[in-house]
């Protein structure tokens, strides 16, 4: 398909079609649900990825609040023991700024990342909590 664009001298120029923009999703939960099996499908593949580069390839759409929400699901996806840091890289969508880099933990070893996450964050929680009493 393409984009005809008349010019003033009665030519037409023919250019190929604007690119279709990813819709915004107003239900940030139902926005995960719809993510989520594209980002365990790129952590099965354990190849290193970054999350915008997985949105573009797989067309995903976006959160209600893109500039903030995109971030909020890697946290999840560690959380649940599906991806780990991998180093650094760039990404478009952010003016090719410093991203994270991903990749995928093995799927059997996934629940054990996720309960040891767990017990992390709960010791730190305690931690804290303890300080705020001393205090």
């Amino acid at each position: 398909m393409s984009y005809v664009q008349p010019a003033f001298d009665g030519t037409e120029i023919a250019a190929p079609a604007p690119a279709k923009s990813r819709h915004r999703m107003d239900d940030y939960e139902a926005w995960v649900d719809e993510v989520w099996p594209a980002f365990v499908a790129a952590a099965d593949t354990r190849q290193p990825f970054t999350i915008d580069e997985i949105a573009r390839t797989k067309n995903l759409p976006d959160p209600p609040h893109p500039k903030s929400q995109w971030g909020s699901l890697p946290a999840r996806l560690q959380n649940e023991g599906i991806i780990r840091h991998h180093g650094a890289g760039t990404s478009t969508r952010a003016g090719h700024s410093m991203v994270h880099v991903w990749i995928g933990i093995p799927a059997h070893r996934r629940e054990d990342v996720a309960r040891r996450r767990r017990e992390d964050r709960a010791a730190r929680r305690e931690a804290r909590q303890q300080e705020r009493q001393a205090a």
